[in-house]
């Protein structure tokens, strides 16, 4: 393909997806053939070459002596249609729906969640069961606005472990971690803005501000929290609205957040009027609690959200939302718009289970299992060639390095084809920069066929590639 076939269809590629972001509707104007030409720094022939190829496939129409303008009517939203063009390998959406949707006898060590045989079935059931023997269980009626008024007593006192003072009035009850996130960028954000993230990140940060149609822009980790400096020039070149970010025990990383960082952080996002969400869902996987962002803001222009997927039951969807006060109201909106109520049985069986003592021995002896497991995991990972990026505190998981040579994306294609899932690095990373870097669950790593398969795949991996 020549250079000029190439700028026209980056020029074409660029309009289609300001139309599908809705940054361009329909009817809008496009830019002159000159502005365009300035703008993306191309001749003025690019420009118009580009713009006869969408008149022919009629996502643009001409108006004599007015220009140019969008015709096409917006089609339904394709998450896997906008950014970039993955390998399915890395796609979060695809890495996703390979987690969840392989049978029982495949292999996880890349997903993001506790075996079942470490999830506490027995009190879950024995909650359950007292629950359904007490009148004063919410069986059929939908759940207040706020959310069930004890389990947010209990967390205004579990927060205030952390720093975080937050009264149970700032407190709402949602269905999941991932719900909380999106109302809040519902919230927050219009089409077409720029949200921060870290690079790498959560994959599904990646899936869900798809969804909002807005401009995502990567900032470095280290194993202290963001590269402050980088940090900073993303602020003045980029000025996001929003920063979405793990304070502790960072996914896929494992870092955690420095007092140091974090002060300097919040000076930047005073300075530069950033908001912050603060995605705290591994927060009970601590021994230490780290420094959280919301402690030391106050809540003034961060926000925090829970969950308990990780700790006691993915199939037991709730979580929470930590705001300032004036900011609950909208919130309480937003969520009786879009979902009208949470259940108020996940709510009420959640705080059953954290009130008791049970889950306090729960969580304790998955802390002391993953302690143990870690070096066990690193050194089993060593002896085949991969090393940790960084040796987290506490948590599942660990952010590995394969051998620079080979490409983390094909090894996870070969192992799916012997049922064990992988999750490359490139899923993570915005800017496509984790080539040869791959997640681990430690706790998802008990099996030896995982190493074997492993060692395989990279073997086979290196073999296609020399």
């Amino acid at each position: 393909m020549s250079a000029t076939a190439t700028l026209t269809t980056h020029v074409m590629d660029q309009i289609r997806d300001r139309i599908t972001r809705q940054q361009l509707s329909q009817g809008s104007r496009l830019p002159s053939i000159r502005a365009m030409a300035e703008a993306q720094k191309v001749s003025k022939s690019t420009v118009v070459e580009a713009y006869d190829r969408l008149l022919a496939e009629g996502v643009i129409a001409a108006r004599r002596g007015s220009g140019f303008f969008v015709a096409a009517s917006h089609a339904p939203l394709a998450l896997a249609d906008i950014g970039p063009k993955l390998d399915l390998q890395v796609d979060p959406l695809w890495v996703s729906r390979q987690s969840l949707e392989t049978e029982t006898d495949y292999l996880k060590p890349g997903c993001g969640w506790l075996p079942a045989s470490w999830m506490p079935e027995d009190d879950i059931r024995r909650s359950l069961r007292t629950l359904a023997r007490s009148s004063a269980t919410n069986l059929t009626e939908y759940a207040t606005p706020l959310g069930y008024a004890s389990l947010r007593q209990l967390l205004s006192r579990r927060l205030s472990e952390h720093g975080i003072e937050a009264a149970p009035a700032q407190i709402m009850v949602t269905g999941s971690g991932t719900q909380s996130i999106d109302l809040v960028c519902r919230f927050l954000l219009s089409p077409g803005d720029t949200v921060l993230v870290d690079d790498p990140c959560y994959f599904n940060f990646l899936a869900l501000l798809r969804a909002h149609r807005v401009t995502v822009v990567g900032v470095p980790v280290t194993p202290s929290g963001p590269d402050i400096n980088a940090f900073a020039d993303a602020l003045i070149t980029h000025k996001p609205r929003l920063y979405i970010t793990n304070s502790a025990l960072h996914n896929p990383t494992g870092a955690t957040l420095s007092p140091v960082t974090a002060h300097r952080l919040l000076r930047l996002a005073q300075a530069h009027d950033l908001l912050i969400i603060e995605d705290d869902i591994y927060a009970d996987f601590e021994h230490t609690p780290a420094p959280r962002l919301a402690a030391f803001d106050g809540l003034e222009r961060v926000i925090h959200i829970g969950s308990f997927s990780k700790t006691l039951s993915a199939a037991v969807r709730c979580g929470f939302i930590a705001a300032k006060p004036e900011w609950i109201a909208p919130l309480i909106d937003l969520k009786i718009a879009t979902t009208f109520s949470h259940e108020p049985l996940a709510a009420e069986l959640i705080y059953h289970l954290l009130s008791s003592g049970h889950y306090r021995k729960h969580i304790a002896d998955v802390r002391e299992k993953l302690a143990v497991l870690r070096p066990v995991v690193a050194g089993k990972l060593a002896k085949i060639g991969i090393q940790p990026w960084h040796m987290p505190q506490a948590g599942m998981l660990l952010w590995c390095q394969l051998p620079e040579e080979i490409d983390a994306s094909e090894v996870a294609r070969l192992a799916l084809t012997e049922k064990v899932v992988l999750a490359p690095g490139n899923a993570f990373s915005l800017s496509q920069g984790a080539r040869s870097f791959m997640r681990f669950n430690i706790a998802q790593m008990q099996d030896a066929r995982v190493y074997d398969t492993l060692e395989r795949a990279m073997s086979e991996s290196h073999s296609l590639t020399s």
